[in-house]
């Protein structure tokens, strides 16, 4: 059995967050010690800076991952794939592969853009559940 090419891009969209969240703890690691990673974190260790960027990235990754897995679920179990979920799924994963080294770039607007095409491509996965 082939797994449908969505399927595999959901694939490549949980290594991003891999890599973004280790990217995120390693960057943290360097503000914050690992006697203080390692214990319970009762008390803030505020990071700034590039380490800063790179959370939030992962956080926003993490706010859009689900309703792109959500979709693209949807679309393979319906048996609606085609062009549109294809290239949906297609653009969210470029889009967010692109998304934590621009932010943590600290690229003017540019992030904006990609964040925004992004989210276009899950709105073509979930059209792509409609339409087809």
């Amino acid at each position: 059995m082939v797994a449908e090419p969505e399927l595999l891009l959901l694939g490549a969209a949980v290594v991003i967050g891999l890599v973004q969240l280790m990217w995120s703890a390693a960057a943290a690691r360097r503000q914050q010690d690992l006697k203080w990673a390692a214990g319970a974190r009762d008390e803030a260790m505020p990071i700034t800076g590039v380490a800063a960027r790179l959370d939030r990235a992962f956080r926003n990754f993490m706010e859009t991952f689900p309703l792109f897995a959500a979709a693209v679920l949807a679309v393979v179990i319906a048996g609606k794939t085609g062009p549109l979920s294809l290239w949906g799924a297609a653009l969210y994963v470029v889009c967010r592969a692109l998304y934590a080294p621009i932010y943590a770039a600290g690229t003017y607007m540019v992030r904006s853009l990609v964040w925004t095409l992004a989210l276009v491509g899950v709105g073509m996965v979930v059209a792509a559940l409609f339409l087809a």
